[in-house]
């Protein structure tokens, strides 16, 4: 059974479908939620299902990332996790942190990558005149949004759509995609999922 470790910085939507989805015949548990923000919604959704939460507050210590990224490894000795899971975690992790993740950590990002890698992906979909958009699972690498993509799911874009409605309707395909990867992944099997 793998071990599996959330971190989110909000209210944690992707988290909950990742952890209401590893019951019954799973591979994989959670063993932890981290969050950078103490406010965080989803720290109290997963202390409600039982699972120890943490925080990491990144503010104190300044813009010194190395030393940010030295807390949350502490947190994760004690986690003792097998994956990383990133579910809205606002954080940019460096290499020093990534790479000794690399094969075991899992990040969503809301845009059909290659497309759109980084922020304001739904108004950057809309002024492109894209017809489909969406959102990835991959593989995290030292480079933002760069890894081996292990899912996508795919939305129309509809005429007056916003960036907000575009963000709503690719939440949903989301909280189907971000579950079925990991379960896939916590069983051995990279093979790419499409929604």
């Amino acid at each position: 059974m793998k071990r599996v470790a959330i971190f989110i910085s909000g209210g944690g939507s992707n988290m909950v479908s990742l952890v209401d989805d590893m019951t019954g015949d799973h591979p994989a548990r959670p063993c932890l939620v981290l969050s950078n923000n103490a406010d965080a919604g989803g720290l109290a959704k997963a202390a409600a299902r039982g699972i120890p939460t943490a925080v990491v507050d990144h503010r104190p210590f300044g813009g010194d990332r190395e030393a940010f990224q030295a807390a949350l490894r502490a947190e994760l000795d004690k986690a003792a996790p097998d994956i990383l899971c990133l579910a809205g975690f606002m954080r940019v992790l460096t290499a020093s942190f990534v790479t000794p993740w690399r094969g075991r950590m899992l990040n969503i990002h809301p845009s059909l990558l290659p497309k759109y890698r980084g922020l304001h992906t739904h108004a950057r979909a809309l002024e492109a005149g894209d017809a489909e958009h969406g959102c990835t699972v991959h593989e995290v690498t030292p480079e933002l949004d760069e890894g081996p993509i292990l899912g996508q799911a795919r939305i129309a874009v509809n005429p007056g759509d916003t960036p907000d409605s575009l963000a709503a309707r690719v939440l949903v395909q989301e909280h189907r995609l971000y579950p079925a990867v990991l379960r896939r992944f916590a069983a051995g099997d990279r093979t790419p999922v499409a929604l």
